[in-house]
């Protein structure tokens, strides 16, 4: 023991490295393990649902999963496989796996939508955009509004997480909370941006919009990924060095929120016999006077010249309100007045809340604007984390279009606040 303690005083550099080494591989071992006792966990609980009683006469549910096994640098695929895969299986949906090898391999949405009852996009936000731009889908839309819409967690960016699911530190953890809350069949609505440019297709967006200077020098934030944890503030610095102070100049038109329509029943009844309804017919043609169709009262528009550092256009999704009768979209106009320093500082907090709106903003509640650009405007929009030319556009609010699949926790949460 004295000849072990004396060689390990004598070559101490050594035996501090191995100390070292030793810890760290201890630690990374018992995290495989806990990892590992988390699959196993959910595992368990999946098979519950798959090991109950159906009719035999009741088809298996289908579900489509759309997987980007590009998203989070290659990783996603793996993640997919040893972390949401068994779960899926084990609960008996009858799982249709479409991988988006390449950009637009998505469109075999159209073909298999008729014969699904759930669809689960795994990746991040540009999987969640591939789904909802393919052209087919303009006419569909309102059959896809009807279908559940799953998702699991798997990009370097999800900004639906943060809206559906509890934060979790444990990757395996929330990918596999993200999986179980699918099977538990807990769904909120979520409004839907629908963005049309010059272009005849819009672009959908289930979180918004941005054009301005944070999003810019946020973009290129990895090129300095050298830096490591400076690299965002790196980022902002070096875009004042460029050009200071920037400004955005635009014209927005815009109309207020509208009026929240009750809920439609999810289950129609039954188709009357046909004598029924000819008979109805007929009395309702004799009976009732013919009424003109009423004029729609026109649109309230209001116009606005702004010149500001960064303007967005959100969705309500991060903030749920069951039991909110308006509905509109959030169109933050930051001030252009902003100081080098807090430029710096802000866009560091603006890498995690994107949308967040600052003291001293202007903040506009509208159901529908268009946001006109002078001509010759450079830069690109930021559309759910996703890159876009720059345009005159037109951005129209479609409330509770689709429903996402959440965590119970969160659905109670907002039912206890409605109550409330």
């Amino acid at each position: 023991m004295a000849k072990v303690l004396a060689a390990l005083r004598h070559h101490w550099k050594k035996s501090t490295f191995g100390a070292c080494l030793l810890g760290w591989g201890g630690h990374w071992l018992y995290g495989k393990h806990c990892d590992n006792l988390l699959r196993r966990a959910a595992c368990q609980e999946a098979q519950a649902f798959g090991n109950q009683l159906m009719p035999a006469t009741m088809p298996l549910k289908k579900a489509t999963v759309f997987l980007n096994p590009a998203a989070c640098k290659g990783k996603a695929g793996n993640l997919f496989e040893k972390n949401a895969a068994p779960i899926l299986h084990l609960s008996g949906l009858d799982v249709t796996v479409v991988k988006t090898d390449y950009e637009g391999q998505a469109k075999q949405l159209l073909e298999i939508m008729e014969n699904t009852d759930l669809i689960i996009v795994a990746g991040g936000d540009g999987t969640v955009q591939e789904v909802l731009q393919e052209p087919g889908l303009l006419r569909i839309m309102a059959a896809f509004s009807k279908i559940p819409i799953g998702f699991i967690p798997l990009g370097k960016t999800c900004t639906l997480s943060h809206t559906l699911y509890p934060e979790s530190t444990n990757q395996v953890q929330h990918i596999t909370n993200a999986t179980l809350a699918i099977l538990k069949g807990e769904t909120v609505p979520l409004d839907v941006l629908q963005i049309k440019g010059e272009k005849e297709q819009p672009v959908f967006a289930v979180s918004g919009l941005r054009w301005g200077s944070y999003r810019d020098a946020g973009v290129k934030a990895s090129k300095y990924w050298y830096l490591g944890p400076l690299k965002t503030k790196a980022a902002h610095l070096f875009s004042i060095f460029k050009e200071w102070p920037q400004k955005h100049r635009a014209a927005l038109m815009y109309v207020g929120p509208t009026e929240r329509p009750p809920e439609e029943p999810e289950e129609k009844s039954s188709r009357p016999p046909l004598y029924v309804r000819l008979y109805r017919r007929l009395r309702s043609y004799w009976s009732s006077p013919k009424e003109f169709p009423q004029e729609v009262a026109p649109e309230d528009w209001e116009e606005l010249k702004l010149s500001t550092i960064e303007l967005s256009i959100a969705t309500r999704n991060r903030q749920l309100d069951l039991a909110r009768t308006k509905d509109f979209m959030d169109i933050c106009i930051e001030a252009e007045s902003v100081g080098k320093g807090e430029f710096v500082h802000r866009g560091s907090q603006k890498m995690r809340d994107p949308h967040m709106c600052p003291e001293g903003s202007q903040c506009i509640q509208a159901s529908r604007c268009i946001l006109q650009l002078p001509e010759g405007t450079e830069g690109s929009f930021g559309i759910d984390n996703e890159e876009y030319e720059a345009m005159p556009v037109e951005v129209k609010l479609l409330p509770r279009k689709l429903r996402f699949f959440c965590d119970p926790k969160i659905r109670e949460q907002l039912l206890q606040a409605v109550v409330q």
